[in-house]
């Protein structure tokens, strides 16, 4: 078994995701809102679902087919969301996925953890191509994926159904030139 990685930015901890961290999950990730406007996280969230995410986490990482992290407050270890990559060892290459918690919208958190992450990527995992996608009526998801240096690259029409509804879902990425030509990276401990 091995060690899940922790990452640090300036205001946030990057953790491996821990059984006491199910409440958290379950409130937050269960909130419609946030359900609505992601691929993965069901609705209702039910309990247990927490519980059996987060055991499942060592065995995807363990096997090299991703990754996930808490998000965390690094001044009060408050729980804010959780983010991961989907890894494609052939082709070096991943999908980040994050979510973020509705009391803590528009702080600059999902660009924050997300910049963190994509440096994980590229420096110590040696990726070529991280790449995400949001539905297009999730623009500030999108927002998040411009921030940190990612370009798009298309949508898929109608491309997944959420709910009974086809969503269209908007790509970007980032190749790991792209990453290291361009400016700084957000700052990391």
């Amino acid at each position: 078994m091995k060690e899940m990685p922790t990452l640090q930015t300036q205001r946030l901890v990057l953790r491996p995701m821990v059984l006491t961290d199910a409440p958290d999950i379950q409130r937050l990730a269960g909130d419609r809102d946030i359900a609505s406007t992601t691929l993965r996280i069901p609705y209702p969230y039910e309990d247990g679902m927490a519980e059996e995410w987060i055991r499942s986490r060592q065995a995807v990482f363990d096997a090299g087919e991703g990754v996930a992290f808490a998000i965390v407050d690094r001044s009060d270890a408050s729980y804010i969301g959780g983010i991961g990559l989907v890894l494609s060892p052939p082709h070096a290459n991943a999908e980040m996925g994050y979510w973020i918690g509705k009391p803590y919208w528009n702080r600059g958190y999902g660009t924050e953890a997300a910049g963190g992450v994509l440096r994980y990527a590229f420096e110590q995992l040696g990726l070529n191509r991280v790449y995400a996608a949001h539905f297009r009526r999730n623009l500030a998801s999108g927002r998040i994926m411009q921030k940190i240096g990612m370009t798009y690259e298309g949508c898929l029409r109608q491309h997944i159904k959420k709910w009974d509804t086809f969503e269209d879902m908007e790509y970007y990425g980032i190749l790991r030139s792209e990453y290291l030509a361009g400016p700084a990276p957000l700052a990391v401990d």
